[in-house]
């Protein structure tokens, strides 16, 4: 074979192998792109025995979203709460899952909880967007507030991980008395391309999440965590949302060692006891939350 014949052979088996890259390549983008709420919801599988709880006194709370999507949540009353807080879940957790947090926050930081479901998650109906959690979430701290006897605007707002941009979307529309965010990160495009950098998310993301836009509408005090070693979420895309806050009221809690899903410190909670003290009413007292109320139905068994 003639030196040109064979470069033309070559250049031939080289234009099928970058075609079939090619092609693989554009495959696996369609494949993300068809899968993103798969990956971005996670939504663990119901157990039904995971909903007993011993030892927290909850309440199954059913509501309704906007579009009459049936919702479901845990509402965790105190009979002198220091706040009401609304509990913003990560993307691999349900209410079920919450109960050790649920727990801690009654018994440690003395407050009345309210944690509910996304949409396709525990007893929740409907599919999870970042759009209709966002609409949930105003819609769950209006049920919060009638539910406590306060005011919306003397909500605090507690947000972990994927909860976080959650948190920061509703803290930066609507008045709250404090936002709590925990491992969450600066916008979930960023993370995803952090995981993912031989693929264009940038472009084909629909949930987005862009916190650090949004968290700089928000001006009321901010409690932020992070860990050093979040394998998840970089420690630093946690400290740039926090530099990009519009609160002049803010304290970061570095924790040295701290990976995505270890448990917080007693110097963690002791915060966050202080952060809630410091917390301004909006309102008067907060209000106590044990003050007699009818039990929705139970969640089925």
């Amino acid at each position: 074979m003639s030196i040109a014949a064979s470069l033309r052979s070559g250049g031939g088996q080289l234009r099928r192998v970058c075609r079939l890259a090619l092609a693989t390549y554009l495959a696996v983008v369609l494949m993300f792109s068809l899968l993103e709420r798969m990956l971005v919801y996670p939504a663990p599988r119901l157990n039904g025995a995971d909903y007993e709880a011993a030892d927290l006194p909850y309440e199954d709370v059913f509501f309704e979203a906007d579009d009459g999507t049936r919702l479901h949540g845990w509402y965790v009353p105190h009979p002198n709460p220091k706040a009401v807080m609304l509990f913003a879940h990560g993307n691999g957790e349900h209410v079920a899952a919450l109960a050790p947090m649920l727990r801690l926050l009654h018994q440690r930081a003395e407050v009345a909880t309210f944690a509910w479901d996304y949409r396709g998650y525990g007893h929740s109906g409907g599919k999870p967007h970042e759009d209709n959690l966002l609409a949930d979430a105003r819609v769950a701290q209006l049920w919060l507030a009638e539910r406590a006897g306060v005011e919306p605007e003397e909500v605090v707002v507690y947000g972990r991980s994927l909860g976080g941009g959650v948190a920061v979307g509703l803290a930066s529309q609507y008045p709250v008395r404090g936002l709590v965010l925990e491992r969450t990160f600066a916008g979930l495009v960023e993370t995803a391309a952090h995981h993912f950098p031989w693929l264009p998310v940038r472009w084909l993301m629909k949930n987005r999440f862009p916190s650090i836009d949004r968290i700089r509408d928000y001006h009321g005090p901010l409690l932020q965590s992070h860990g050093t070693v979040d394998e998840v979420v970089p420690y630093e895309m946690g400290r740039r949302l926090f530099e990009a806050a519009g609160s002049t009221n803010k304290r970061f809690i570095t924790c040295e060692g701290g990976d995505h899903s270890c448990p917080q410190t007693d110097e963690y909670y002791e915060a966050l006891v202080e952060f809630l003290d410091s917390l301004p009413t909006t309102g008067g007292q907060v209000a106590e939350s044990s003050v007699p109320h009818v039990q929705g139905p139970r969640v089925p068994r």
